[in-house]
């Protein structure tokens, strides 16, 4: 897909006729934009192409709204593996249709997209402002989650049948094809619901979104594991510390806990293979010179060189084998065969990072994705996700954000500041 090729435009369900009931805020335009180019140099080459500047909406409350609050009922829904700040963004969008709108309903459904089905009876709960007045200081998602698609139909039978006018889903690709696919049923039935998407992944993966919730207290947390490895390493003659942590086909954290702790030798993601032969090469001369070394390892790094499960999870995504125990063994086996005695400690603290309350810098993060999430879907815009991009929050049609997964650019700044930062080889084939 070229620049040119990009849609922008996010559906909505018909005019914005009744006034908010707001009082005196920051009110966005319609027309406000956000522009998709970060530079000059980008910008002018574009217009030199006889085009239009492509940008999103810009997010925030509108004068006018779609939904009459007195009237409207409201769904959240939070699917796939949890991650911190699930529970802010939660309260986030309960507080903000109480307060802003004074929306009096609103149900949570249980364990995902499982919530919506009936086959499963999970029974809705009710949302008000005591069942979420400290939710936000825990981490996980008091709503529970799951993985995998439901029947389309059953989950707009529930909607429909509990006349909800607006639909948050908070997850990553899989739930936003999901609700792509209740957007889909709903035009079919010809019915107004709004489906607002909350980007979640713990892996910063999702296209055309500088950043989602939950990334920036992840790599704080990486900074103990990594500690406690260098830590270990320099307390023995050859010693390695190998952690291993979440990007399953992002390398993101992994890149950026890197540049949080100057003590990485070797940073590995799934953007950039590796050979066994080069990267042995390269750890034993960094043993030679300093007799310690730690390296960092993204959970889908290196699977062309780990036998293929062939098995998928419940959202399709295909079983990795694990590849931080697999260079644990090899490492030994390699200086075992070389005479080299070393010290090797592996640390792998994926499930502890992704299970921690949000910090500081996600809290506030989640509670304005929150807040536009509830101002878009109350002024009728549907398949869409809220973003952020160029500092500004905006509205992002979900086909565009599923189109493509987002990855580290091996040619662009972030990963030569990590080969910057490491000293590692850039090439290890």
């Amino acid at each position: 897909m070229t620049l040119n090729d990009l849609d922008l435009e996010v559906p909505k369900l018909g005019e914005c006729r009744i006034t908010s009931p707001m009082s005196s805020p920051d009110f966005v335009d319609d027309g406000e934009r956000v522009l998709f180019d970060s530079t000059l140099r980008e910008a002018e080459a574009f217009l030199q192409k006889g085009r239009k500047l492509q940008c999103f909406e810009m997010a925030g409350p509108r004068e006018k709204i779609y939904f009459d609050p007195s009237k409207l009922k409201c769904g959240i829904v939070t699917c796939g593996g949890i991650c911190p700040g699930l529970n802010d963004v939660i309260r986030a969008i309960v507080l903000s249709l109480h307060h802003h709108y004074e929306v009096g309903t609103v149900f949570g459904f249980r364990y995902g997209y499982e919530g919506l089905s009936p086959v499963y009876r999970h029974p809705p709960v009710e949302l008000g402002l005591k069942e979420v007045h400290d939710i936000h200081t825990k981490g996980g998602t008091i709503l529970g989650s799951s993985r995998g698609p439901q029947d389309v139909v059953g989950m707009v039978d529930t909607l429909e049948r509990m006349n909800i006018g607006i639909l948050f889903t908070i997850g990553g690709d899989g739930t936003l094809r999901g609700g792509q696919a209740i957007y889909d049923e709903i035009g079919r039935r010809g019915l107004k619901i709004s489906v607002i998407g909350i980007p979640k992944t713990i892996d910063n993966d999702i296209s055309y979104v500088d950043e989602s919730f939950g990334f920036e207290t992840a790599v704080a947390e990486t900074r103990t594991a990594i500690y406690s490895a260098h830590v270990e390493a320099q307390g023995a003659r050859n010693g390695i510390g190998l952690v291993k942590l979440m990007g399953r086909e992002s390398g993101f954290i992994a890149a950026y806990s890197t540049l949080a702790s100057s003590d990485v030798n070797f940073c590995l993601v799934p953007e950039t293979p590796f050979k066994m032969e080069a990267f042995f090469s390269a750890l034993e001369e960094r043993l030679e010179k300093r007799r310690h070394a730690v390296i960092v390892v993204a959970e889908g790094a290196g699977q062309d060189l780990l036998e293929k499960t062939g098995k998928r999870d419940a959202s399709g995504n295909l079983r990795f084998k694990d590849i931080g125990l697999f260079l644990r063994d090899q490492i030994r086996s390699y200086f075992n065969e070389v005479g080299l005695k070393i010290t090797l400690k592996y640390i792998d603290p994926s499930y502890t990072i992704r299970s921690r309350p949000a910090n500081p810098h996600d809290s506030v993060f989640c509670l304005l994705l929150g807040h536009c999430a509830v101002h878009a879907g109350m002024t009728g815009r549907t398949n869409m996700l809220v973003g952020y991009w160029n500092g500004e929050y905006t509205h992002v049609p979900i086909p565009l954000a599923v189109s493509k997964r987002k990855h580290v650019n091996p040619e662009g700044r972030l990963w030569s500041s990590v080969l910057e930062s490491t000293g590692q080889p850039r090439e290890m084939e």
